[in-house]
């Protein structure tokens, strides 16, 4: 199944959002699911982006659907990458 690396930025919405209730990112993971995709790894980090997801979806038009419904709502930004495993990229070269 294809690989997505998630990007996301919280708005200050977004940060009262997540400090009133913590457990808003687990349940957007499971909205993430309801999508078509399922979010296999998640990382709070520091620096430029407050998360960083790596999400497997089935084709590029469910990814898009997930990333557009996800920014629609204006809690946070996301930047959206396409991710392949190495061995599949040097085998392409």
């Amino acid at each position: 199944m294809p690989t997505y690396i998630m990007l996301s930025k919280l708005t200050s919405e977004g940060v009262s959002t997540v400090k009133n209730n913590p457990q808003r990112i687990r349940e957007v993971n499971e909205e993430i699911e309801q999508l078509g995709a399922t979010v296999t790894a998640q990382w709070a980090t520091l620096g430029r982006f407050d998360f960083v997801n790596v999400v497997e979806a089935p084709d590029d038009a469910t990814m898009a659907r997930v990333s557009f419904e996800l920014g629609s709502r204006g809690t946070a930004l996301y930047e959206t990458l396409a991710a392949f495993p190495v061995d599949d990229f040097i085998a392409q070269l």
